[in-house]
């Protein structure tokens, strides 16, 4: 079971942005008029009576995407990205960041934020959707939510997100992910009979979960889980958490790593508002999503871009094309109805600065319908 957060209303976030022709900082202040947000800067340099301050459209800054390939705006109107080097500047630096992730104290999410930008301010969200819009609107700085699991797969709520809020894919954080079974104080394996967690947390423990005779049931999030076993005081019921869940919420740790695959592994994204320069000074991975006419060996097309120049994918997913209408079945008997408009969003191992990747988007922007660039990114190449 998710649970909000009982933070006080958030005041608009102040953050720092650099202006390269007199390098003065600007602290960043939200107003709204006519029901439209704008966005002042403040020189920080001296608050002098000639001061000036000029009034930038929000709407404006947010639909800037300097790596849509059918983006027609001029690069003066487009917002300034950050470079790979600043990134981490601001990870390592002083600034507090606030990262939102779905979820409660104690959740995964949590941990991979916090892995991701050390030193953060982890702002729990009820939900997926609840991350995206805070970063949108400028409640938090960064997000970071799952993509993948080793074990359980793709987050597929998470990909179709991705095309619906204009945000970036800034960065990658992997996470071991090590499952505990908890339950109140005094409560004995045998005296369980079912067990909360996430779904996939209960899938990735099916074996442990069988052999104990555990009914389980699905709640929002692990960290949910076992804070409902711990507020209510449930005896004869257990959770699938974390080990910093069970200390949160002063639940007793009956079994450790039951998880039925050691490698159990989930992929975290962070995402941000603006993209970041991408480089070619360490190992980089780009995020795409496109479109393709039906046809026979289009897929097959698509892909070759990247074969041909060597160019290793890391990752495709098929998501059916929302809010389209169903097509009309074909009159010859040896056509397949196209029900089904699909994206295809790929992973691939190079930067954007790359020439290979910008020739190899470019052949495929020759036929493909529609074509974005969710980000481009250092790799996570790290162990887990």
């Amino acid at each position: 079971m998710a649970a909000t957060t009982s933070r006080a209303p958030i005041t608009p976030l102040q953050s720092q942005v650099h202006n390269p022709s007199s390098n003065p900082i600007f602290a960043l202040k939200f107003f709204k008029c006519r029901r439209r947000f704008h966005l002042r800067a403040c020189s920080s340099t001296g608050e002098s009576n000639n001061q000036k301050t000029r009034a930038i459209e929000l709407q404006k800054l947010i639909e800037g995407d300097p790596y849509h390939l059918n983006s027609k705006d001029s690069p003066s109107s487009l917002p300034r990205p950050l470079t790979s080097a600043q990134l981490s500047n601001l990870a390592s630096g002083g600034s507090r960041l606030r990262v939102a992730y779905q979820g409660v104290r104690g959740a995964y999410s949590e941990s991979a934020a916090e892995k991701a930008y050390p030193n953060c301010e982890p702002v729990p969200c009820e939900q997926f959707d609840t991350a995206f819009e805070a970063v949108e609107r400028w409640l938090v700085d960064r997000a970071v939510l799952p993509i993948e699991n080793s074990l359980g797969g793709s987050i597929h709520r998470n990909y179709d997100l991705l095309l619906r809020h204009r945000l970036h894919i800034v960065g990658e954080v992997k996470l071991a992910i090590r499952h505990c079974l908890l339950a109140n104080h005094g409560i004995k394996i045998e005296d369980l009979n079912r067990v909360l967690s996430h779904p996939q947390a209960l899938a990735q423990c099916e074996n442990t979960l069988t052999k104990l005779g555990l009914v389980r049931e699905a709640v929002d999030d692990t960290a949910g889980a076992a804070k409902h076993v711990a507020f209510h005081k449930l005896k004869d019921a257990g959770a699938v958490a974390s080990m910093a869940a069970a200390k949160i919420y002063g639940l007793n740790i009956l079994a450790q790593d039951i998880q039925d695959d050691s490698d159990n592994v989930t992929r975290f994204l962070m995402l941000a508002r603006e993209p970041i320069i991408p480089g070619t000074d360490k190992p980089f991975k780009t995020s795409i999503v496109f479109s393709l006419e039906e046809g026979p060996g289009m897929l097959f097309k698509a892909l070759a871009v990247f074969a041909m120049r060597n160019i290793n994918l890391t990752k495709i997913e098929s998501r059916p094309l929302q809010k389209r209408a169903l097509q009309t079945l074909d009159d010859s008997a040896n056509v397949f109805p196209k029900y089904f408009p699909y994206l295809f969003y790929v992973d691939f191992e190079a930067s954007m600065a790359d020439e290979r990747a910008q020739n190899a988007l470019g052949h495929l922007k020759e036929f493909a319908t529609f074509i974005k660039v969710l980000g481009s990114y250092p790799a996570d190449n790290r162990t887990p």
